[in-house]
């Protein structure tokens, strides 16, 4: 696998789909390291901006005002609807980011190595939030929790995903587990996503095996040839920021490339595209509908239960 080729496919993805990971994130920077707010409620002091959509999401949950949120074509919660935009998660405004005065700005660890230059340039204290896999998502929610004075909305967020892990633990007990070979694209190039990329996470959490082991990055280069020498009993595709020209891209490199017709996934029509809405690159509180539908993909016995 050419690590080097994907880490520089993996930034170009990174300008076209907003929150994708762009390498292994740093836990220096997270909500979790910071002091916990006083028992008042924090609200009225703080000035909030969230530049992606799923720690927007995350806030609305916690039952928080934002003063500012990310420009996308993807929908934001209801209570952000006079919220100012601040433009792609990748690159958002600074000027408009430093009109609004926030007391916080809130971006993603996979983000942190482009952006967190950018923030200090402009004399914005940013926090790095670390949603690369749902245990880091889980313990990023309870510490916005302590520092905004919602610990309750908090702990019900994270009882609800963690009710649905047990759940998904006693579903797949006993079953034999599937290889599963992971495809992170976008129009014109794909990559192979890693257990340490957050779909990567969900599938073990599900119960697959990747067929890629013993990297430390999230995202590799694809070799087709080495892929197919691992023969994947599954294989999901996850088509961001383009999706429908996404997976027409993956539909004709399948239809094209002849060494695809030898995978055993392939010749058993176990192929499936993942959801946008439900299968981020980085994690969000679709989390408990993700697992559903990869546990009907990986177990094919679950699909109507």
């Amino acid at each position: 696998m050419n690590k080097r080729m994907g880490a520089i496919l993996l930034a170009g993805m990174l300008v076209m789909t907003a929150g994708c990971s762009s390498g292994t994130p740093s836990d220096s920077n997270t909500a979790a390291s910071q002091t916990a707010a006083p028992a008042a409620d924090v609200q009225s002091e703080k000035r909030v901006i969230a530049t992606t959509v799923a720690a927007a999401q995350i806030m609305d949950a916690l039952e928080m005002d934002l003063v500012g949120v990310p420009t996308s074509t993807k929908e934001l919660p209801n209570r952000y609807d006079g919220a100012t935009k601040v433009g792609n998660p990748m690159s958002p405004n600074m000027e408009v980011v430093k009109s609004l005065d926030p007391t916080d700005v809130l971006s993603v660890t996979t983000l942190e190595y482009d952006l967190a230059p950018v923030f200090k340039n402009a004399a914005v204290d940013a926090t790095f939030l670390n949603f690369t896999s749902l245990d880091k998502m889980n313990k990023e929610i309870i510490a916005l929790g302590d520092k905004y004075n919602r610990q309750k909305q908090a702990q019900a967020i994270v009882a609800k995903v963690q009710d649905k892990q047990k759940e998904i633990n006693q579903k797949i007990a006993g079953k034999k587990q599937p290889s599963v070979l992971i495809l992170l694209g976008v129009p014109g190039s794909y990559l192979v996503a890693t257990e340490n990329s957050y779909i990567g996470d969900l599938v073990k959490l599900a119960g697959g095996i990747n067929v890629v082991q013993g990297e430390k990055v999230e995202y590799l280069a694809s070799n087709t040839e080495y892929l197919q020498q691992a023969n994947p009993d599954i294989i999901l595709r996850a088509a961001h920021g383009l999706p429908d020209e996404v997976i027409k891209m993956f539909d004709k490199e399948f239809q094209k490339n002849d060494i695809w017709k030898h995978f055993e996934a392939v010749q058993h029509n176990r192929v499936y595209d993942l959801q946008e809405d439900l299968f981020g690159t980085t994690g969000n509180l679709a989390a408990t509908e993700a697992l559903d539908e990869l546990v009907k993909m990986l177990y094919p016995t679950n699909r109507d239960e």
